[in-house]
């Protein structure tokens, strides 16, 4: 049975596409890319059509991950269409909450929930001058999407 899971955060080109290149990036390292459909938007529309910010981009790189998506905004549809939907931070998960659909079928979930180091709020770096919170917002998903695989 395929799994869909939507990674959500507020403009959709720093935090969610990062997590949605790490949890694409697993599961095919894990030979299980076929039982999955993974995808990113953001809260907001500012950035619809655009590519990641550079620096996300960047890193990705520098881990040899490979990503090409596009930002979009989150649509009433995706709440029926995905098994799971996370969040980055609080005001995401709550923004999440107040648009789902009374008869929505997916898991809001905090990403960082699932981190075994404790830290809930994956970081967002997109107001940083470099690149460092990039680094920190890519060891963060990694590890929440790690351990959200091995938990199922």
């Amino acid at each position: 049975m395929v799994q869909k899971v939507l990674f959500v955060c507020l403009g959709n080109i720093c935090r969610s596409p990062i997590a949605d290149a790490v949890f694409q990036h697993l599961v095919k390292e894990m030979g299980t890319a076929d039982e999955w459909v993974v995808d990113s938007a953001g809260i907001g529309g500012w950035h619809v059509g655009n590519s990641p910010d550079h620096r996300a981009r960047k890193i990705l790189r520098n881990h040899n991950v490979e990503y090409d998506g596009k930002a979009r905004q989150i649509e009433k549809e995706d709440f029926n269409n995905f098994d799971y939907i996370f969040g980055m931070d609080e005001d995401n998960i709550a923004d999440l909450k107040q648009y789902a659909p009374a008869d929505s079928k997916a898991k809001i979930l905090l990403l960082g929930d699932f981190d075994p180091e404790g830290k809930r709020i994956i970081r967002d770096p997109y107001y940083d001058s470099g690149s460092d919170g990039f680094e920190v917002c890519y060891q963060q998903c990694m590890r929440s999407c790690k351990a959200f695989l091995e938990q199922l």
